[in-house]
Order: C-alpha cells, then sequence, then structure tokens
C-alpha cells in the first residue's frame, strides 16, 4: 500500500478537478490546459480559434473591455487554480495565454471585425509561443519576480507586447526598406 501524498504535494489538474469548480474550468481554458502534450500551445490555439469567432462581433471597445474584463478575472482565477494546485504557475493553467493572444490578434486587425492575413497571424501566434516558453529577457523577469495571479497574467501579457514590438517593428522597417516612408 503507498502512503498517502504530503499535505503540501502538488495536486494534479485533470477532468475531475477541473469540472469541480468553474474557476478551475476557466483557468484551465475549459480544458485546454489538460493536454498532456504542450498545454500552453493548447490555450493558445483555442485563443486563436476564440478570436476566429469572436472578432466579426467585437468593436474596439468590445474587444478593450473583453481583454480588460479577462485580465482582471484572469488574474484571480488563475491565482486560485494555482494555489488549490498548490504550485505557483502550474503550466495546466492557459487563461493567461488566451488572453494574451486575443491580444496579439486584436492588435494586429487592420480594421474592427476584420481579422489580419493569416500568415500574420501565423507570425503573431508563432512570435507569442517562442517569448512566452523561452522567458527570457522582460518576459522572464516577470514570471520570476511577480508571484500570484497576476504574475501568471503578466508574464503572458509582457511575451504579447514583445510580439507586438517585433512584428510592428519588422513592418516598419519593411515599408521603409521599400521606399514608403517611415
Amino acid at each position: 500500500m503507498n502512503p498517502p501524498p504530503p499535505a503540501n504535494a502538488a495536486v494534479r489538474a485533470d477532468w475531475r478537478f477541473a469540472l469541480k469548480n468553474p474557476v478551475h474550468l476557466l483557468a484551465l481554458g475549459f480544458g485546454a490546459g489538460l493536454s498532456p502534450i504542450a498545454p500552453g500551445t493548447a490555450g493558445s490555439l483555442l485563443g486563436w480559434a476564440g478570436y476566429l469567432l469572436l472578432a466579426p462581433w467585437l468593436s474596439n471597445f468590445g474587444w478593450a473591455a473583453l481583454l480588460l474584463g479577462g485580465f482582471m478575472l484572469g488574474g484571480w482565477a488563475c491565482g486560485r487554480t494555482a494555489r488549490a494546485l498548490r504550485t505557483d504557475d502550474p503550466s495546466a493553467v492557459v487563461w493567461d495565454e488566451i488572453i494574451a493572444v486575443w491580444l496579439v490578434l486584436w492588435l494586429l486587425q487592420p480594421a474592427p471585425g476584420a481579422p489580419a492575413a493569416w500568415w500574420l497571424q501565423a507570425a503573431g501566434f508563432a512570435l507569442f509561443r517562442l517569448f512566452d516558453a523561452v522567458k527570457r529577457g522582460p518576459v522572464g523577469w516577470a514570471d520570476k519576480h511577480i508571484k500570484g495571479g497576476v504574475g501568471i497574467m503578466l508574464d503572458d501579457l509582457v511575451a504579447a507586447l514583445l510580439t507586438l514590438g517585433v512584428l510592428f517593428g519588422a513592418r516598419r522597417a519593411l515599408l521603409w526598406g521599400f521606399g514608403y516612408g517611415v
């Protein structure tokens, strides 16, 4: 017979855990974070799909309100779920990836309700995943120094902002290089 785990041992996220509490279900990306392979990527893919469903219906004000509310709700839900799982930033918690991908894709839109070209969305997705997974520079600093639900959300927000900086910088450099001015 196996001895019981220590009282402070990490709890495993599974469907039973997710369905026990709607806060956990949200933080786990409605189950995307339960993926056995690359849960952060699974959460980001869910965010991309959700963006494509929402983009035709939301104005810029709607996106701003959704993202602000999603960030605030996420700080609380991700923090509460991390405490229940007894770990600082569980890989199964992916609401932060969903919100960050929404931010990237929304700000890449050429106009409200008009998603960016698929290749630009894919570039945003890939760069965001790279910055989030590698956790270097400001992303790593936020991940290391800011804890709790806000910290879980913040490192992904920083990764999203770096993604946008690279893409907008590349666009500006290309336009300048082709003689369109700056």
